[in-house]
């Protein structure tokens, strides 16, 4: 799945702290804490970040047939 640029229930932009999430969180920094630090504070909003998954680059390798 691609990324998010809104929230899905309450329309706030998302897409745009997608990156810095990822890397800390690879990191080894707890989500909670990034969130809380991104400004993050919605459940709804919250759930887009610890549920997707990008896929792009996987998805990138298949022709179109």
């Amino acid at each position: 799945m691609i990324v998010p640029v809104r929230c899905f229930s309450c329309g706030r932009v998302v897409g745009d702290k997608w990156e810095e999430f990822e890397e800390r969180t690879e990191n080894g920094e707890q989500a909670k804490k990034v969130l809380d630090e991104l400004g993050v504070d919605s459940y709804c909003c919250r759930s887009i970040f610890l549920t997707t998954e990008d896929k792009v680059e996987e998805v990138a390798q298949y022709k179109k047939v």
